[in-house]
This record gives C-alpha cells, structure tokens and sequence, in this order.
C-alpha cells in the first residue's frame, strides 16, 4: 500500500510550498504594522532638522628635527650588531688547563644528567658510589674517578651525594671550574 501525501514530493516541491508560507505570513502581519510604521516615520520628518556639525579643521604636520643627530636613524650600518671574528677575540686564559692526555674513564661517555646514584658500599676503609648508567648496568667509583662529559673529578662521597667540580669552557677560549653533585634518586 502506498501512502501519498504532499511530504512525499521533490524536494523542488517542498521548497516552493515553504516559500509560499512565509510570504504568505509576511503579507498578513504587513497590514496591521504598516500604519504603525508610517505613523512613526511622519513624526521623525516633521521634527525639525538639526545642523550637521562642521568638519573640523585638519592641523598641519609639523616636523621635529632632532638636535644633534647628524646620521640616520634608520640606516642600517647603525641598526646591525658588529661582529667580532672569531680571530679577533681575546682570548681569556683562568689558568685552568683540561688534562687531554689522559684516558678517559668509562663513566665520562655519558652526560651528567644520564647517570643515577642508586647507593653506596664500604670497602677497605673508603666509601664507593654506586651508579646507575642509561643501559642499566651499575658502576662503582671513588673519590678522585671522573665522571660526566665535562672532566667533572669526584671531591667527596656521602651516603646520599657525589660533589664533583667540573671544568667546563668560559666562552672565551678558556676553561672556568663548575661545582656540580648527583644526589641518590629512588629508582624501582
């Protein structure tokens, strides 16, 4: 069975019959707001007109001259930072010189940060760190071991801390010392 109604049509269909409503509902409120509408403008012309204020007058620019400044501001030799070639900087030296000749202990190939206190263990009278490296392995030193990218010597061990002092570069072709420590960290 087939039901027919006016929903069922194009949708050409559909879109013509709600047009036709809402003109429809537009012209019957039209009527009653239209004399209203022309009520409101007949008193809005028949106030009377108000002058339109003037234009007001537009200043002269006026020019300041700078005293004194007999460059351009704006010139781009002024605005640039000088660069100093890397030949020509002094070459600050704090008489701190990095032992080059020396082979590197196992625990200077990894950075400061990578490396994990996890404990410590007495023997023969001195007290060893005990660290954990990224890999998981763990390495005993002592003090005096290098530790750290940054030629970083082992000052003192407690139960709970590595102070080291590392030499790192001052920026100026030289070496300044940098106190650093690895706390024990908790890590299960």
């Amino acid at each position: 069975m087939k039901k027919s109604t006016i929903y069922s049509q194009t949708p050409k269909v559909k879109h013509a019959l709600i047009l036709l409503s809402i003109a429809l509902m537009a012209t019957g409120c039209n009527g009653e707001k239209q004399a209203e509408l022309e009520n409101y403008l007949s008193t809005v012309k028949s106030r009377p007109m108000k002058p339109i204020a003037p234009i007001p007058a537009i200043k002269p620019y006026l020019r300041y001259i700078y005293p004194e400044h007999d460059v351009d501001p704006f010139d781009v030799s002024i605005l640039a930072p000088v660069i100093t070639p890397v030949s020509e900087i002094q070459h600050i030296d704090t008489g701190i010189e990095v032992d080059t000749s020396r082979v590197p202990e196992f625990l200077e190939g990894y950075p400061l940060d990578s490396l994990n206190m996890v404990g410590t263990l007495n023997k023969d009278g001195s007290l060893w760190a005990l660290i954990r490296v990224p890999d998981g392995s763990i390495q005993r030193v002592k003090k005096g071991n290098y530790i750290g990218k940054n030629f970083g010597k082992i000052d003192d061990i407690t139960d709970f801390r590595i102070s080291l002092k590392e030499v790192v570069p001052n920026g100026f072709g030289g070496y300044k010392p940098r106190e650093n420590a690895i706390s024990i960290s908790n890590l299960d």
